[in-house]
């Protein structure tokens, strides 16, 4: 339960505290690129962590399925490593868009 209170909490700060850092004044200098990177490392560190909740969920329910059923095997395993692919798409669709952000710099 703390742990969920320090996330959120952190959560809370990090989002309350972004309008401020992009509502500074100036040209764009190096300050708005720090800020844009520590942004894509948050995005990417939340993506990964989602990513592993949902994949651990995955595969937690196929080996339970598994475990009661083992003739559902042929059937389960295919689904779940399709399902693992997609939950990790997410995850390096992020990477891209991380990448593109700190080298192509569209802004």
């Amino acid at each position: 339960m703390k742990k969920n209170r320090i996330f959120y909490l952190a959560t809370l700060m990090l989002t309350t505290s972004a309008p401020f850092a992009f509502a500074a004044e100036g040209g764009g200098g190096s300050g708005s690129m720090t800020y844009m990177a520590l942004g894509c490392v948050v995005g990417l560190g939340l993506a990964a962590y989602g990513g592993g909740i949902g994949m651990g969920n995955a595969i937690s329910g196929a080996l339970g399925a598994m475990a009661r059923n083992p003739g559902f095997y042929g059937k389960i395993f295919p689904t779940m490593l399709i399902g693992l692919a997609l939950i990790e798409s997410l995850v390096i669709y992020t990477l891209v868009i991380v990448l593109i952000l700190l080298y192509a710099n569209p802004l």
